[in-house]
């Protein structure tokens, strides 16, 4: 899905998200446990968000040059918060980037998000939009297993057993496609290497965050990745052409104002006054929003596989994330 390109992860592994002034009247509101209500609410609305964008992804590269879909969106959306970093004090100011800070933002946060956006947009263009979000929810795992050597301890097997049932899901996923040729196993192998190559660019926005602030990495890593991907999308222009209507014109400014900016600055705000790891459990809706999405607006059929396979992925990724320590104070320890 294209909301994970404007995130990134401090040194601890934490997820900071855009936010904004105008939201310093909401975050004090919630602040309080009384207003715990109101922050989930945030944040199922975020993940309602995500999921249209997705939906809305998927019906544009039907008619649009994938490549060329994402490029203009990370372009304009990157610019757009680019421009609002350097000439106002809605996201605070930042001190000026060093020459060794952009070249890690060009190669690290730009390179990285471009791969990722041309191997995502071709898998929602090849295969069911449901499938491909269901396939970056299991992201969180490959990190956990590239971050986490084997231990022997709890800790560790519980890791490696969650990943086991994410595999588990991928596998089911990818069963139709290797028995039935009308599947598109192109389109099931793009949704799996969208999913490692999410995973490695938010291992490498965790590097970026060590040394430039959160806001600033998300910005730049957005309109670089768009650069990154202007020579791509003007070959895919030559050969395909372009379709423009007020339709996919309007599809797609929705997708970079409400898939974007307007998502991550609720998300944003949940995570100054609630645990991490206590936020990013709602990521895990995020497939079922988008296979709601997909059904209704698209047709997508909701099939058994595709429930066979968010139990076992959707399962590991929360056992994977919880904090069973804390749950049930004792070390996960042999």
């Amino acid at each position: 899905m294209i909301h994970a390109q404007k995130l990134n992860f401090n040194g601890r592994g934490s997820i900071n998200f855009i936010g904004n002034r105008a939201l310093q009247r909401f975050t004090r509101r919630v602040s309080s446990n009384k207003n715990h209500p109101l922050i989930a609410g945030s944040l199922l609305l975020v993940v309602l968000l995500w999921g249209g964008n997705n939906a809305g992804t998927k019906w544009l590269v039907h008619e649009w040059p994938p490549v060329f879909t994402g490029m203009t969106r990370f372009l304009f959306a990157g610019l757009l918060l680019f421009l609002i970093l350097r000439f106002t004090p809605l996201l605070g100011r930042f001190p000026a980037l060093s020459p060794d800070q952009r070249r890690q933002l060009w190669l690290r946060g730009g390179l990285g998000l471009a791969a990722y956006t041309i191997v995502f947009c071709w898998a929602l263009r090849l295969t069911a939009a449901s499938h491909v979000a269901l396939y970056i929810g299991a992201s969180p795992i490959w990190a956990l297993l590239v971050e986490q050597r084997p231990q022997k301890n709890w800790g560790s097997l519980r890791r490696y057993g969650a990943a086991l049932l994410a595999v588990s899901g991928v596998l089911v996923l990818f069963w139709p496609a290797l028995q039935n040729s009308s599947f598109n196993l192109a389109g099931e192998c793009c949704g799996l290497g969208s999913s490692l190559l999410w995973a490695n660019y938010n291992h490498q926005s965790r590097i970026l965050a060590r040394t430039i602030h959160g806001v600033e990495v998300a910005a730049n890593a957005m309109w670089m990745s768009g650069v990154w991907l202007l020579p791509v999308a003007a070959v895919e222009l030559y050969q395909r052409g372009l379709h423009l209507d007020a339709s996919h014109v309007g599809i797609q400014t929705l997708a970079i104002l409400f898939g974007g900016v307007v998502p991550y600055a609720l998300w944003n705000s949940a995570l100054r006054h609630w645990q991490t790891s206590r936020v990013m459990l709602f990521n895990n809706f995020i497939p079922i929003s988008t296979t709601v999405w997909a059904h209704y607006a698209l047709g997508e059929p909701i099939t058994p596989t595709f429930c066979t396979a968010m139990v076992l992925i959707v399962a590991g990724v929360a056992i994977g994330q919880l904090d069973w320590a804390r749950i049930f104070k004792e070390p996960e320890s042999f």
